[in-house]
């Protein structure tokens, strides 16, 4: 896989490469595409990386075939929609447990259909479970692309106990990026263990916040 990024410095794009794929820096090569220092008339310096990701570091331990009706129509229905977006790509279904069934996309398309902070896949994801309801299921369905849930939340539990570290010396709460609620849940769970630690969400609509304080006596 190969993408783009954008920052004022190198590492600015590379922390967004990171942050908006859900990647550890040792995960991918980076080549410099274009590097413009400050100019006149206030312009600003800016950096163009490209980042490739090794194909081999994204392939799934196997695909499973479809068992139901339901499991049909739902990977054909995400075919088609990301098709009729103009991102097309193949469907696969990897993972099958009590209720829930896990697709993966493999597309060249990944990065758009992954988006920012995996917008665009949570929104896929939706709409397959609206679906799936639409179906008379029970199912719960999860959409993912390039391993990129997995590397999310690897990142997000780094994130939460850096931020609650520093939380625990300084007593000062700290406030984490919006998240959606699985998110959440999986930051609140990841810092359960930390006794004199507590979390909160903040916020309203399907992206919330969360924030990190010091319970004193605990």
């Amino acid at each position: 896989m190969i993408r783009e990024f954008e920052g004022k410095t190198e590492k600015e794009a590379i922390d967004t490469a990171i942050e908006e794929l859900g990647l550890n820096r040792e995960e991918f090569d980076v080549e410099i595409l274009d590097s413009s220092k400050k100019g006149l008339l206030f312009r600003k310096g800016s950096v163009k990386i490209r980042i490739h990701i090794s194909d081999e570091d994204m392939e799934d331990e196997g695909y499973l075939e479809p068992q139901t009706e339901n499991e049909e129509k739902i990977l054909t229905f995400v075919e088609n929609v990301i098709e009729k977006m103009g991102f097309p790509g193949e469907v696969s279904l990897t993972s099958r447990e009590d209720n829930k069934i896990e697709f993966t996309i493999d597309s060249q398309h990944s990065g758009i259909l992954i988006g920012k902070k995996g917008k665009n896949l949570d929104a896929l994801q939706l709409l397959a479970n609206v679906y799936a309801g639409k179906l008379h299921s029970n199912l719960k369905v999860i959409i993912d692309s390039q391993r990129y849930r997995q590397r999310r939340e690897d990142i997000l539990v780094r994130m939460a106990r850096k931020a609650a570290a520093q939380v625990r010396k300084d007593h000062h709460s700290k406030l984490l990026e919006p998240m959606n609620p699985f998110e959440r849940m999986l930051v609140h769970t990841s810092l359960n263990d930390m006794h004199d630690i507590a979390t909160k969400s903040e916020g309203d609509g399907l992206y919330k916040q969360v924030r990190i304080y010091y319970q004193r006596g605990n």
